[in-house]
């Protein structure tokens, strides 16, 4: 009987290893959500997006959502790819670029001229997130033209329901608000650079 105990006993501890295994991480990014660019020649017009500031609550990994009240939730197994302020600047880069027509967004200041570039500041105040609700983005953002032009000063607010179950309806949904945020910013860029 012992030899059945010796056998046993380590089969039964890898079973029960075995069941306590953790859930894995899935990991997510933003998208840009603007239309495709036209098909027309592309304009030669230069623009840096940066710096982008977030709300340290978000300012983290692992994607936070909105509870009940003032209660948030931190969410060890769902997280952002890379650093949400970077992917924000990213996001809003592409959608400038398509909604602009023009390849020349960067998010990185030292590839631009700061005599010909328009500079985009963005500071996010609000990025909550309800699964199955909807999501909040409240951004301020400021538009300085090339050279030593009168900065423009602006305000988003987009809030965007979520379409479905599950994270990934979430990130959806705030690249649609992020790509009206990007909206907002292109039609001031548009309208002070007419001759």
């Amino acid at each position: 009987m012992k030899i059945v105990y010796v056998y046993l006993l380590p089969a039964l501890a890898a079973v029960l290893i075995s069941g306590c295994k953790s859930p894995s991480a899935a990991f997510y990014t933003l998208s840009a959500d603007a239309p495709a660019a036209s098909v027309s020649a592309a304009r030669p017009l230069s623009v840096v997006v940066g710096p982008v500031t977030i709300p340290d609550v978000v300012n983290r990994p692992q994607i936070v959502t909105r509870m009940e009240g003032n209660e948030v939730a931190v969410n060890e197994y769902a997280r952002w790819a890379q650093p949400l302020k970077g992917e924000i600047a990213r996001v809003i880069a592409d959608d400038l670029a398509a909604l602009l027509n023009t390849p020349q967004v960067s998010v990185f200041d030292g590839a631009a001229d700061p005599l010909t570039a328009w500079h985009v500041r963005v500071d996010v105040m609000r990025f909550e997130s309800t699964p199955g609700e909807d999501v909040t983005v409240d951004a301020r953002w400021t538009v300085r033209p090339p050279g030593k032009g009168r900065a423009i000063y602006g305000r988003s607010v987009a809030l965007e329901a979520v379409s479905g179950p599950g994270m990934g309806a979430v990130v959806g949904a705030h690249n649609r608000a992020l790509a009206t945020v990007s909206r907002d910013i292109a039609a001031a860029v548009e309208a002070n650079s007419a001759p």
